[in-house]
């Protein structure tokens, strides 16, 4: 079975809030065996437009486990918390 990816580009609107929210993740991602590749932020757009500043990467064992993932309602939860702090586009890949 192949990786999947979740990918979220980011613009944060309230650092404190995002600081709870990125505080609280981790612990979602636990029961689906899943691990915080990278948080980054933007460098340079070397083609085409981006939006966002900051990059986060999360690596699920299966495309059913990130699928799984957003959709518990440990993850679920947070989600009010999260569009409180930051505008971000989240897409999920295979490799």
């Amino acid at each position: 079975m192949a990786n999947a990816y979740v990918i979220g580009h980011i613009t944060v609107k309230d650092e404190d809030k995002w600081a709870e929210y990125r505080n609280k993740v981790p612990a979602t991602l636990q029961p689906w065996n899943a691990e915080l590749v990278m948080r980054g932020s933007l460098a340079a757009v070397l083609a085409g437009e981006h939006a966002h500043a900051d990059v986060v990467v999360i690596r699920f064992p299966t495309l059913e486990a990130a699928q799984a993932w957003y959709a518990s309602p440990a993850y679920q939860a947070l989600i009010p918390l999260r569009e409180a702090a930051a505008d971000l586009v989240l897409t999920c890949h295979t490799a």
